[in-house]
């Protein structure tokens, strides 16, 4: 008795089986198909736009467009390589957690070894004597019995040993076998890795080359007046109508979610009016029933229209040092607290002269290709994809009708509909849709009217 007493003192690191990996979260609910399938929607309108802007850009072409094809591959290679790495980066957490758990497995069979290499001495020392041995042996019959039951105590813990043993084993090879399947896949995603940089390496020396033969051509295009202002309406027909889809889908899901909550006031209604039944019945005389509540329909304040602000007396040049951080709450509550998306050198300021005629709407902030590019706050990516003018474009929707631009990219690193936090890498800086500086074209807008993100930016 006292052996298995011993036995079931063991340590719970010695006892309990390696806890498996927690697996992927289902995507049967129906909140979670819900949201697939207006994210389904979004990037089916979106596509659909899409679509359109590029065959409206075919009639009249401009020398910019023909670095679009190069630019697009340049920015979906540099995606893909960037969803390699994060794929790498998993990969390689799951090997640790791997190794991590065949250590703790490996920990665990010792203890268990040393376990039965003590039952098997306590054993050893006892011998193994069979009932009919002890009787003949005219020992005490009250002392046999113990012996007895001592003996098949040993042998049924040895068992239970054994088993445990076992089970160990199996566990640590099939961590061995889920962990050489884990580095062959990675293997393969350092190898397309591989791939995909020589491809880039080659689609950026063809873009030098054309960039090279036409960059004086598109120079001059680029300082055309006429060119600016159709490179300005077509970004406000685009913001127009991004903004009906994104308006379309705010007021279904609000339509879904008068109606659940209409539900909810009508069973919660019928659960009161049950009680008052309830109540009234077991009065004498009956209670006067509960009044009802009139609900009162409260109309939605009046939004604010942020008009744009009057343009600085002249352009003048700040230095930005700071990164966008994460932050909670509603976007129009941190104007003055955000950051600009980049570091680097602001250029051109929102409402200053532009060269070739017009205002600058937003602000182009000189920063060295390949930086980083940061959503200035959490939201929805809604646009993703090349346009004249602005080069590899990538749109975020903020909610209440916000909208944050950011144009001139080398490459866009998140696809449409996927959210973003504040402070997320989204995109790389460089100079695409023929810009001549490395930089990021930066807006602000709200219910489609540019705003000057310095205002609600604070560079100190």
């Amino acid at each position: 008795m006292a052996l298995t007493l011993v036995l079931l003192a063991l340590p719970a690191s010695a006892r309990n089986e390696a806890k498996p990996l927690k697996p992927a979260p289902s995507t049967n609910s129906p909140e979670i198909a819900e949201k697939q399938a207006d994210l389904g929607e979004l990037r089916s309108r979106i596509e659909s736009l899409r679509k359109e802007l590029s065959s409206s850009e075919e009639h009249k072409s401009d020398a910019a467009d023909r670095l679009r094809d190069a630019e697009r591959q340049i920015s979906n290679l540099q995606r893909d390589i960037h969803d390699l790495g994060e794929q790498r980066g998993r990969l390689q957490k799951t090997l640790k957690s791997l190794e991590q758990q065949s250590q703790e497995l490996g920990t665990t069979l010792s203890q268990q070894q040393s376990q039965l290499e003590k039952l098997l001495y306590k054993q050893y020392l006892r011998g193994t004597p069979d009932s009919l041995q002890l009787l003949l042996n005219g020992d005490d019959p009250n002392q046999m019995a113990r012996d007895l039951h001592y003996l098949s105590a040993i042998a049924l813990n040895r068992a239970e040993l054994m088993g445990e043993i076992n089970a160990t084993l199996d566990r640590k090879k099939a961590l061995a076998k889920d962990a050489k399947a884990r580095h062959e896949e990675l293997a393969e995603v350092e190898a397309e890795q591989q791939k995909r940089h020589a491809e880039l390496q080659k689609q950026r020396e063809q873009r030098k080359q054309l960039y090279a033969q036409i960059s004086d051509k598109v120079n001059i295009q680029r300082k055309e007046i006429g060119n600016l202002q159709q490179n300005e309406r077509r970004m406000t027909q685009l913001i127009d109508r991004l903004s009906r889809i994104l308006a379309a889908q705010a007021a279904q899901a609000a339509q879904r979610a008068a109606q659940a909550a209409n539900l909810a006031k009508a069973e919660e209604a019928a659960r009161q009016a049950e009680v008052a039944r309830q109540k009234s019945t077991a009065s004498k005389p009956a209670d006067k029933g509960p009044e009802k509540t009139r609900d009162r329909a409260t109309d939605d304040p009046p939004r604010t229209v942020i008009a744009s602000e009057p343009p600085p007396n002249k352009s003048v040049e700040a230095e930005n040092r700071f990164e966008p951080v994460a932050s909670d709450g509603s976007f129009a509550r941190q104007r003055g607290n955000l950051r600009l998306p980049v570091r680097g050198s602001v250029a051109g300021r929102f409402g200053s002269p532009r060269d070739g005629g017009g205002t600058w709407r937003g602000v182009f902030i000189k920063a060295g290709s390949g930086s980083e590019v940061k959503s200035i706050a959490s939201g929805r990516v809604v646009f993703a994809e090349w346009m004249r003018g602005f080069g590899n474009l990538l749109i975020v929707d903020h909610g209440d009708a916000y909208l944050s631009i950011y144009g001139n990219n080398d490459s866009l690193l998140k696809h449409v509909g996927q959210a973003v936090k504040g402070g997320e890498t989204v995109a790389t800086v460089g100079n695409s849709g023929g810009n001549p500086d490395s930089g990021l074209y930066f807006e602000l807008r709200h219910q489609g009217q540019p705003i000057d993100p310095i205002k609600w930016a604070s560079l100190k």
